[in-house]
């Protein structure tokens, strides 16, 4: 299924492979590819119940893996290259993404773990921070596929509307660069989007998402504290370390050393391939694995009957994150 989700993923035409000014980009993800391939062929074919089983426990396991190697592709000084109102925009989305999906997953009645799964997801970068965050408040195979299902979806919809909706608002450059680096999940959409949009609002865009992921450290540090308490943890007895699984200390350690640029540029007779390319694509390849793993426990006609709620969610928080960063761009940019 891995191996499958990757040759759609490389495909050579729209919309797997897409060019334009920055080069060639493929928007949709090989794990996302990888997921529908396990939800197909759970499907579609009848499969050994151990099978199945079996496949329940590889997201717990391979996760962490994947998470910890994603930091070799992080640089936490992007944080400083935006400008002080654009890291103002980007902070005050992050929160009312999150603080939106919250109150309208109470609304409808969502499972708390799933609303505050597609919040992280909106806030942050997608798949990414859902499979982060997830381990934080222990939250079921179940939630993980509703959120990362819902955000995904609404990301694709998202890269493509948006370009059209700058065009009919006669967005600037910088300002387009900002609401799509403010408000698409992933990054591969936010490039997608914004590089058709323009080159200069492609480039700011790929600061301001950078910016975002940067974000997710201190963001899963102060959900901790937050989902602490909301479970009844009095002040006290928080221990700061034990809020925080031990793959972030590792997702932060392979950061720091890529930000210090301490990380080997490995040489091979092909040529040079940075030590931290190969880890963010092992990254990658582990997450697509452990998302086959998940896809082969969805039975879709029970996801049907509960994914609405999720949608509606995703769909209202997303919303509000377009409107409320548009808002802020039009007063402080």
């Amino acid at each position: 299924m891995t191996a499958l989700a990757y040759l759609i993923h490389f495909l050579p035409f729209p919309p797997f492979r897409v060019t334009g000014a920055s080069g060639v980009r493929y928007p949709l993800s090989a794990a996302i590819l990888a997921m529908v391939a396990g939800i197909a062929i759970r499907n579609l074919i009848r499969l050994p119940g151990s099978l199945v089983e079996s496949a329940r426990g590889m997201p717990r396991r391979v996760i962490p893996a994947s998470i910890i190697l994603t930091g070799a592709g992080l640089n936490l000084a992007a944080i400083a290259s935006i400008g002080f109102r654009a890291l103002l925009i980007t902070l005050v989305c992050l929160t009312v993404a999150m603080a939106s999906s919250i109150w309208i997953g109470a609304a409808v009645k969502l499972v708390r773990k799933t609303a505050i799964l597609i919040g992280a997801g909106t806030a942050i970068c997608g798949t990414s921070a859902i499979v982060a965050v997830a381990p934080l408040i222990q939250a079921e195979d179940q939630d993980l596929l509703l959120s990362i299902g819902t955000v995904n979806i609404l990301g694709l919809l998202f890269m493509f509307a948006m370009p059209l909706l700058g065009a009919l608002l006669q967005l600037s450059d910088q300002a387009f660069g900002v609401w799509t680096g403010t408000s698409i999940h992933a990054v591969p959409q936010v490039l997608a989007a914004a590089f058709a949009y323009s080159q200069p609002a492609g480039a700011l865009a790929t600061m301001v998402k950078l910016v975002r992921v940067a974000l997710l450290a201190p963001f899963i540090f102060v959900l901790g504290m937050w989902h602490a308490r909301q479970e009844g943890a009095r002040k006290t007895q928080i221990r700061y370390h034990r809020l925080v699984p031990p793959f972030v200390w590792g997702f932060l350690a392979l950061a720091a050393l890529n930000t210090a640029a301490l990380l080997p540029v490995l040489q091979f007779r092909f040529g040079a391939y940075p030590a931290s390319r190969l880890l963010a694509d092992v990254s990658e390849l582990l997450l697509a694995v452990s998302m086959a793993a998940m896809g082969l426990e969805v039975n879709i006609v029970q996801f049907a009957r509960v994914g609405g709620r999720a949608m509606l969610v995703g769909t209202l928080s997303g919303l509000i994150l377009l409107a409320t960063s548009l808002l802020l761009i039009r007063v402080y940019l």
